[in-house]
């Protein structure tokens, strides 16, 4: 049987790397996108370890032209794509609304709506005519698709936005056979949560700072890789997996 083909988005690090290996020990081969190449190499090489098979395409989800290289780079060497973890992303610096610079908005916007936009866009393009028919994109939505963190306007923005790209994506794609789906992550250790653990930890809403609990990135990797498993007649709209004691569910 041949393997399944996914896409993962931010796979250098973090969450992307998490859901590579998790994707890989399931079967898939993963094309590995991110902007660095070294740490592509590396998490290739430690799906190799694992038996799995990649193909690394260094990719910047804020420019369009290296969107549409990876996609033709996927589907002239695979034929067919099963799966896109739209994952990358990225966030601003903590400052008041009024003083966040326009340049800063403007990149945040590029990335982590844009960019996923335009992934999905391509990877519709392959779903619908590859036979047989359709797949499945899952988007990282992110706690911050619920609630904001303090001085979070640009990624919290994009996060709220990434919630109707699914449900739009959903709608649109059920009659070429695709499934949208969206993980939100709370707290997951990675190193863009490195500082909730560091010193006083994070800004709280009522103006303090504490320590929040982290959990384990391969939880979302297991989370994924179950959306990806289920056929194409079902699907998980949305998933929220996150640290149990952070401070989310109770009042801020």
């Amino acid at each position: 049987m041949t393997a399944k083909i996914a896409i993962v988005t931010g796979a250098g690090s973090g969450v992307g790397r998490a859901v590579s290996q998790a994707l890989g020990k399931a079967g898939y081969t993963v094309v590995l996108a991110s902007r660095r190449k070294e740490p592509l190499d590396t998490v290739a090489a430690e799906l190799k370890a694992l038996g799995a098979d990649s193909l690394v395409v260094p990719t910047d989800v804020s420019n369009r032209d290296s969107i549409l290289a990876l996609f033709a780079a996927t589907k002239a060497k695979f034929g067919r794509l099963d799966v896109l973890f739209n994952n990358a992303g990225m966030g601003a610096p903590p400052v008041p609304i009024e003083e966040l610079p326009f340049e800063t908005w403007q990149q945040v916007v590029a990335t982590n709506l844009t960019g996923m936009f335009l992934c999905t866009q391509e990877a519709i393009k392959i779903m619908k005519a590859q036979s047989p028919q359709g797949g499945r994109i899952i988007n990282n939505g992110s706690i911050s698709a619920h609630a904001p963190r303090p001085f979070s306007i640009a990624y919290t923005s994009t996060k709220h936005a990434v919630t109707g790209l699914t449900k739009s994506t959903s709608l649109d794609t059920r009659k070429y056979n695709i499934c949208c789906g969206q993980v939100d992550i709370g707290n997951a250790a990675t190193p863009m949560t490195d500082r909730m653990v560091v010193g006083d930890g994070v800004p709280q809403p009522n103006g303090t700072k504490m320590v929040e609990p982290r959990m384990d990135a391969m939880n979302v990797g297991n989370a994924v890789v179950y959306m990806a498993s289920l056929p194409l007649d079902a699907n998980v709209l949305f998933m929220t997996v996150m640290a149990n004691t952070m401070p989310f569910v109770g009042r801020g």
